[in-house]
């Protein structure tokens, strides 16, 4: 089950003065970006600063943000947690709010999380598709791409990663049934034209055309988004730069 194709958005969650979610305001700038073609919303990703945000605050900002924007965008959230049973709780959350997909950060010290992945799975009771997420920069060791088919095997239809390594990229190409979604800027131009899924993007906040260039093989888009992503990185930078150009709030948690 492909969740989608195309360009998708790490939307980053937008707080008051007081530091609480401004759901209202993270629902219009999703709004805005699926106006601009993004072609799916991840909200609560490490972009979102999924870390700093409980349970209730994700199941909120799902409902609001389904109103903001149309049907046929989904709307993935991010799960991850330290152990499955964390993680498997909010999933069974979000997807009973109306989360189309989740997608799930592998636990940090884990070299082998099939089993945890396996809980997930079994969380979401099919009403919504699971994506594993490779990040070993934020959670150590990741997910080696000769686990890949084993995660496939318990149910995860795809994953997001954001390694930027293009050897891996390939590799995963080769080697992994399932849907491929880059998480890195820099290896837009060559991932669309290698056969990627799609790609979930941070920078997508600040640039969604630039981003689908690129993904589309546009090698001078690519340059372009490169010079903002070095800026645009991080929930603080990408709301740097959003608040230069739309006054939204610069408030992080983490």
């Amino acid at each position: 089950m492909t969740v989608f194709t195309g360009v998708g958005v790490a939307l980053v969650t937008l707080f008051d003065d007081d530091g609480e979610v401004d759901v209202d305001a993270t629902a219009g700038l999703a709004g805005d970006l699926a106006a601009a073609g993004m072609r799916s919303i991840v909200i609560a990703g490490s972009t979102g600063e999924a870390a700093a945000l409980d349970g209730a605050e994700r199941v909120a900002l799902v409902k609001v943000v389904r109103e903001a924007i149309p049907g046929d965008v989904p709307i993935i959230i991010g799960t991850g947690a330290p152990s499955a049973r964390q993680a498997a709780r909010l999933t069974a959350e979000v997807v009973a709010a109306g989360a189309d997909a989740v997608l799930v950060l592998s636990p940090a010290g884990n070299p082998d999380p099939t089993s945890y992945y396996a809980e997930v799975v079994r969380a979401a009771d099919r009403a919504a598709p699971v994506l594993g997420y490779h990040f070993p920069t934020m959670s150590v060791p990741g997910i080696a791409v000769e686990l890949l088919p084993r995660l496939a095997e318990v149910g995860v239809v795809g994953l997001k990663d954001s390694s930027g390594d293009p050897a891996r990229l390939v590799r995963t190409l080769e080697t992994f049934a399932g849907d491929l979604y880059v998480g890195s800027p820099w290896l837009l131009s060559a991932a669309g034209p290698l056969g990627a899924t799609g790609a979930i993007l941070a920078v997508a906040n600040v640039e969604p055309a630039l981003s689908i260039a690129a993904f589309g093989g546009d090698v001078a888009a690519q340059r372009a988004l490169a010079s903002v992503a070095t800026r645009a990185s991080g929930p603080a930078g990408v709301k740097a730069v959003l608040a230069e150009r739309s006054d939204r709030s610069t408030r992080t948690r983490v």
